[in-house]
């Protein structure tokens, strides 16, 4: 059985990996992260974007295009301390910019992250600021999903 501190390392670095991947462009990986049902959730999100991604399918369909339209590297990783060790709460930002525009896609985020005790990703809330993508790539996020607006 995993000690507590353990369970606390693995989800961690479940997340580590989450930026890495995501940076990369690595997105096959990226979903494997994730449990078969895994959960990501945009409670900020507009009108025109998914409010949840469910499954590793639904959660490749969706970030497949991350790479074509942005290049990013994520910065300023903290970790909030929690009593839960399954439960990761990280602060970090991106640094970057749009492709298809060349404009800068300066971006902080607050992710609540819950894993199971081997690491995988079951649930991933991403609180972020969706008018700073809508300002990067000028067009809605719709296109970015790959739908129609």
């Amino acid at each position: 059985m995993k000690t507590n501190q353990e369970i606390t390392a693995l989800a961690q670095q479940a997340f580590k990996n989450h930026l890495e991947y995501l940076s990369s462009g690595r997105i096959p990986e990226w979903v494997d992260l994730f449990t078969e049902n895994g959960v990501l959730e945009f409670p900020y999100g507009p009108a025109d974007f998914p409010k949840k991604v469910t499954g590793k399918q639904e959660l490749y369909d969706y970030m497949k295009n991350f790479p074509e339209h942005f290049s990013v590297t994520f910065q300023n990783l903290h970790f909030h301390e929690t009593k839960e060790p399954t439960l990761v709460i990280a602060e970090f930002t991106s640094e970057g910019y749009a492709l298809s525009t060349g404009k800068p896609y300066p971006q902080r985020y607050i992710s609540v992250v819950t894993t199971t005790p081997e690491g995988k990703i079951a649930r991933y809330v991403d609180f972020w600021n969706p008018m700073t993508a809508l300002e990067s790539i000028n067009a809605p996020l719709s296109a970015f999903v790959g739908k129609e607006a």
